[in-house]
């Protein structure tokens, strides 16, 4: 049976909110019968993400509401 979990990916500062985030994607492992299958990357968070959202303008990729833009695409 395949497996999801959810894996920081990077921890940086938001100018936007003005603290530290992390930065999470969540990976699908392939089931045991197929081990030569990659993971995928199925869905990016923003641990801060709600409290962004709860503003009234779009945010960004990783909080959900903007995937156009990426404030840490820079960053990586």
């Amino acid at each position: 049976m395949s497996k999801k979990v959810w894996k920081v990916q990077q921890i940086c500062f938001c100018q936007r909110i003005g603290q530290e985030v992390a930065l999470e994607v969540q990976v699908v492992y392939p089931a045991d019968l197929i081990p030569e299958t990659s993971p995928r990357v199925l869905a990016h968070r923003c641990t801060q993400g709600r409290s962004c959202n709860l503003d009234e303008r779009a945010c960004c990729l990783w909080s959900g509401t903007n995937p156009a833009y990426d404030p840490f695409a820079e960053s990586f």
